[in-house]
């Protein structure tokens, strides 16, 4: 039987993919937040989508530098992920706080963080939804993984401070490339 939900805990159910880290560059200073709020639009080439709110210190590297990166963090960085969305760049330095190693991506300014199994270089290519709904569209150029990239486990926003870690893999007949 189904129930009435209040309408602020959708996104709880429909949170689209693992917690990652999205790091920017604003006036040569790199920066670092959690983020939650992504999704993959296209195939070939990559293109995702993220939602950043305006009022984040990363917002204005986002929108003004037009690029970044996305790092995929593991499960055992879950305590430093939450930190880092629990603080403003404007006010901290999160590389020193939270241990992170700042690497040289291969194409744009912001850095790739060497605690990551993925990171992902991107580019900003649409802009037409920051103003209404801080929607930012990007695609990849450049892309990073650790060996065991397929071993580890990622954490899914689930709502208020509770996390769900990656279970088990099934694999079922597919027609997508």
């Amino acid at each position: 039987m189904l129930e009435p939900m209040p309408l602020s805990d959708v996104y709880k159910y429909i949170e689209p993919g693992p917690v990652v880290l999205l790091t920017t560059r604003y006036r040569g200073k790199p920066n670092v937040m959690t983020l939650s709020w992504h999704m993959m639009m296209e195939f070939t080439p990559p293109t995702l989508a993220c939602l950043v709110s305006s009022g984040d210190y990363s917002f204005k590297g986002l929108k003004r530098g037009r690029e970044c990166v996305i790092a995929i963090p593991d499960v055992a960085m879950a305590r430093s992920v939450v930190g880092i969305g629990n603080c403003s760049g404007a006010d901290v330095d999160k590389f020193e706080r939270f241990g992170l190693t700042a690497l040289p991506a291969k194409i744009v300014a912001p850095p790739l963080l060497g605690e990551c199994f993925v990171n992902i270089e991107c580019r900003v290519v649409d802009t037409t939804l920051v103003n209404r709904f801080n929607l930012f569209v990007l695609e990849a150029i450049a892309a990073w993984r650790m060996a065991d990239a397929d071993q580890r486990k990622t954490i899914h926003h689930r709502g208020y401070g509770r996390f769900a870690v990656d279970g088990e893999i099934i694999t079922l007949p597919s027609r997508m490339p």
